[in-house]
């Protein structure tokens, strides 16, 4: 008769554990610990030729004389080759991030906050891919006519409005037009939580693509514990990368994220997947960035921008306007830095606040800015350019929210916070690049051809860069300088800035 074995399993790391604890002992997270059951058979089994077999066909610890030959293992000459032909996803910036397109037979994984936009991009995307492919759209968390009622809103089926007629509410079809090339030809929609089922629709529709919204609402039905639990999470997305291989069916899969805003469940469902993405952005800002944290098949580091409008997620090709503020009516403390995530130049407008404090010990803030280098940078200007950031409250902040963080937005910081406590208007024709050290010296940055062609492509007239550095003949003046002073004074060259202008007034 089987036995029924208790253990407890960590929701955070998976770790295993024969008794609970208030602490998980490998992770140290408290009350994490579930308590799992496994059903072990009384019977013993018995060898079946392994490792058993395996010994004592050895004498004395020493094999026959046989030649070497090898019963499984390939060399690669003996592997065929296979070109992977991706397809196209109907998004650019979705082709970018994936490094091309979507690879058959893959398991993407996506994560981000509540509310952000994935199913909104999933249900687009599975629109898009109907044109050509057959679609299963599996939903855990809405029921069918909730995914029809949105999918009507985005344009991918039959538009729906909702008419008040003597106060009762009646949902009819609309008489509009329908363009016929804008309806999921071939999009199926599953709302089901049960893993089993979801394996024999998929075994009888046999998707090209199915797409899991979301794998925390999946549940196998063998386990005891509870849907969105490690071992569920776990055991559902091996049984789905296992038929996404075999079957050679492309699955793209939601994952739910925790407070600190990792994907919820063990990093082993990061491990299983071939691709990571993460869909960032303000729930108060229109735009929206999808970031590759993984990807087998492609380039990591590599970000998509989108926009929410009232129709959904629109592509947005030009991510520069979006994060550059209005040249036509600069303000004092603002400055143009180019910055890059993996392939992709962005320029973006950083706006600084330097006033004197009232506090013992002054404030800094940043927002989309890296804050230990920004407490590094106000320590340079005030030992290495004079100015007391000891006694000024500093504010920075990009542009429209985006995470600069590299080293190679430092010069523009350090210009913007000069250009805040003298008051004064930087050129808004110049860009500023280059990374700054704590002796003051500005060094150079990678991908300065990219920088540069972007910054000429959006007319840009001027680019203050490190010494040094090597650049392409591009329509665009190259000033190269070797410490922070002399781009504090290039920068604002119609105002005719001077050493004797940095130091500060009297009454401050």
């Amino acid at each position: 008769m089987a036995k029924a074995k208790t253990f407890f399993t960590c929701n955070e790391c998976g770790a295993e554990s024969p008794q609970w604890f208030g602490k998980c002992p490998a992770c140290g997270t408290y009350n994490s610990l579930e308590e799992q059951i496994s059903i072990q058979s009384s019977v013993d089994v018995p060898s079946r030729g392994g490792v058993s077999s395996w010994q004592s066909t050895q004498s004395n610890g020493k094999s026959h004389a046989k030649p070497a030959k090898a019963r499984a293992s390939l060399t690669f000459d003996q592997i065929t080759d296979r070109q992977i032909a991706r397809w196209e996803s109907g998004y650019e910036e979705l082709d970018r991030v994936l490094g091309g397109g979507i690879v058959p037979g893959s398991m993407v994984l996506i994560g981000g906050d509540p509310g952000i936009g994935k199913s909104t991009l999933l249900l687009q995307v599975s629109n898009q891919l109907a044109q050509k492919y057959r679609i299963l759209y599996v939903t855990g968390e809405e029921s069918g006519q909730q995914v029809k009622l949105r999918a009507s809103r985005l344009g991918v089926s039959k538009p729906l409005s909702v008419v008040n007629e003597e106060n009762v509410t009646v949902v009819v079809e609309t008489t509009l037009p329908i363009d016929p090339d804008s309806i999921g030809a071939d999009l199926y929609v599953l709302p089901e939580t049960d893993l089993e089922e979801i394996l024999r629709e998929i075994d009888s529709l046999k998707p090209n693509v199915a797409v899991i919204d979301s794998i925390q609402t999946v549940f196998f039905p063998a386990l005891t514990s509870a849907p969105g639990s490690v071992a569920q999470v776990r055991e559902c997305t091996a049984a789905l990368m296992k038929v996404a291989k075999h079957e050679d069916v492309t699955m793209l899969i939601v994952g739910h994220v925790t407070k600190e805003g990792a994907i919820a469940g063990p990093k082993v469902l990061e491990h299983l997947v071939d691709t990571v993405l993460y869909f960032e952005g303000d729930r108060f800002a229109s735009h929206r960035l999808l970031r590759t944290v993984k990807n087998r098949f492609g380039a990591t580091h590599e970000i998509g921008i989108f926009e929410m409008v009232a129709e959904g997620l629109r592509e947005v090709s030009n991510p520069s306007e979006l994060f550059l503020g209005n040249r036509d009516d600069p303000a004092p403390g603002t400055a143009i830095v180019v910055a890059c995530e993996g392939t992709r130049p962005i320029v973006v407008e950083l706006q600084a606040l330097v006033s004197p404090t009232s506090y013992p010990s002054p404030r800094r803030a940043g927002t989309g800015v890296d804050y230990n280098r920004l407490v590094q940078i106000l320590a340079v200007l005030e030992k290495r350019v004079g100015i007391p950031m000891s006694k000024l409250d500093s504010y920075v902040a990009s542009a429209g929210g985006l995470n600069v963080e590299e080293p190679a937005v430092d010069l523009g910081i350090a210009v913007a916070i000069v250009a805040s406590f003298r008051d004064r208007i930087v050129d808004p024709g110049t860009v500023l690049i280059g990374e700054v050290g704590l002796g003051g010296q500005v060094r150079s940055v990678s991908q300065m051809e990219l920088r540069l062609k972007e910054a000429a492509k959006l007319g840009f007239k001027r680019a203050i860069v490190p010494k040094g550095t090597k650049f392409p003949d591009l329509n665009i003046e190259i000033l190269q300088v070797s410490k922070v002073i002399d781009a504090i004074i290039a920068a604002i060259p119609h105002q005719e800035l001077t050493t004797d202008d940095l130091e500060p007034d009297e009454d401050e």
